[in-house]
């Protein structure tokens, strides 16, 4: 049996596609080994939304051929389908594998065995700018037209090794094209999971004992509108209520246009649906956000955060913010660093620019230099520390329901639990008490707890 270990880089989508790529492996008669392991086969599911996350997939392709010069490398994912050629160049690869062919792993794997049945799959699967399989110093690049992906493929798993929460696909896909944003050419547009199926893959997670569901997708506010008949989010979020009202449903990212009034009023009520919203700012200048193509104005963003914070008890709320697109000069990043700081969020995700070829902000003029990018994303990630902080210490001495994670912190060594509104907390127990929900009192402002009672599962 031969040993295949996964390494994968991203977003929670990415998770979830190397969750079903390990599941079909295992299915496959493959033994699936931890990466810093010695391995028949190592397989890095790729990022490519920043120069970074290329650059980490370069680093993980040579560190796999220093643990084993002989292993078979695989690269796929979304820096595999941008630049295929460009990773095919990369010593040490044997595949490359684009979005769609990455779920047919093991397919590919088996009919190496057999030459006519590899042929077959590469007469399936060929690139669109050649229209033919590439073959780089016997590299073999497959990959798809991912714009003519129609439904949604590798969302039903059943397992996640190692996690406590299951991740579970409803969405693939976006036609937003902002500025920056290499993501649709890597993913394709809008296409989403039916309803029915929705529900039986919760119904498989929460029979195999997932407590808490994160709902992904790469663009979930346009979840449903391609569908026959059309449906959205708020209705399979109902549904969801309705059927699952024990389960922790997390909602991943939401655009803020997508937050109604309607779905603020849900989300105040539901039994589900987890308190907590992700919000993607991305810049607080209304210049820059035209530039980057955001359908919104800062006022209208900040107009949904304080409704949300109003109307939703104890609501969690993190921002994603973009530092360094063309253009910002001190005082378009004054105005972003002033607006987060005044609205009542809970943490930021802070992401340094980064020029992404084939996408219409690599072309803008006024680029940032590095340093000053790399300044002004220390400020802001500072003032999320202080977000942490202040809304951690909202609950201090305050009684909450967290699920224990079994894994430890890395600085206190105690294990991590997660309240439905995204307090990161740290408990003192052993991993024995792995995905339980238990009543904890908060103790402090680094989110360490306290037992009210005795720990017992809820």
């Amino acid at each position: 049996m031969k040993t295949v270990a996964i390494t994968t880089l991203g977003c929670k989508t990415n998770q979830l596609d190397s969750a079903l790529m390990e599941e079909s492996l295992r299915h496959g008669e493959f033994r699936i080994i931890d990466f810093s392991d010695q391995a028949d086969v190592y397989i890095i599911n790729t990022c490519t939304v920043t120069h970074k996350s290329d650059f980490q997939s370069r680093q993980l392709i040579r560190r796999a051929k220093r643990q084993n010069p002989n292993a078979k490398v695989i690269v796929a994912g979304c820096y595999a389908q941008v630049s295929p050629d460009e990773v095919a160049r990369i010593e040490g690869v044997d595949y490359v594998i684009g979005n769609t062919g990455k779920f047919d792993i093991a397919r590919i794997l088996n009919a190496k065995k057999e030459d006519e049945k590899m042929r077959s799959y590469e007469d399936e699967n060929l690139n669109p700018s050649t229209s033919q399989p590439l073959n780089l110093s016997n590299v073999k690049v497959i990959t798809t037209d991912v714009f003519k992906e129609k439904e949604v493929k590798g969302f039903k798993v059943s397992t996640f090794s190692g996690h406590t929460r299951a991740f579970l696909k409803i969405q693939e896909g976006c036609h937003a094209f902002c500025s920056y944003c290499i993501v649709p050419y890597a993913r394709g547009g809008s296409r989403s999971v039916k309803p029915a199926d929705v529900m039986d893959s919760l119904k498989m997670l929460v029979d195999e004992g997932y407590k808490e569901v994160v709902l992904t997708g790469i663009h979930l506010g346009y979840y449903g509108e391609e569908l026959n008949p059309a449906t959205d989010l708020l209705s399979l979020a109902r549904a969801i209520d309705k059927e699952f009202p024990k389960l922790r449903v997390r909602i991943s990212s939401l655009e803020p246009t997508e937050i109604t009034d309607e779905f603020i009023e849900f989300l105040s009520t539901s039994s589900a649906v987890c308190n907590h919203l992700h919000i993607p700012l991305q810049s607080g200048d209304d210049n820059i956000l035209k530039a980057m193509n955001r359908r919104y104005t800062t006022s209208f963003f900040a107009s949904v955060i304080e409704k949300v914070v109003s109307k939703v008890a104890d609501v969690g709320t993190g921002v994603d913010v973009i530092v360094g697109f063309p253009g910002e000069g001190e005082g378009e990043f004054l105005n972003t660093y002033n607006l987060l700081k005044r609205l009542p969020v809970s943490y930021l995700h802070v992401f340094p620019y980064s020029k992404r070829k084939g996408t219409p902000a690599a072309l803008f003029l006024n680029h940032v230099h590095p340093e000053t990018i790399k300044k002004r994303c220390e400020l802001l990630r500072e003032l999320s520390e202080e977000k942490k902080r202040e809304f951690m210490g909202r609950f201090v001495g305050k009684e909450v329901s967290a699920l224990i994670e079994g894994k430890r912190d890395k600085g206190s060594g105690l294990i991590k639990a997660t309240t439905r509104n995204n307090l990161q907390l740290q408990v003192l127990g052993d991993t024995g008490m792995r995905n339980h929900e238990i009543n904890v009192v908060v103790a402090d402002h680094e989110g360490r707890v306290v037992f009210k009672s005795p720990p017992v599962p809820l």
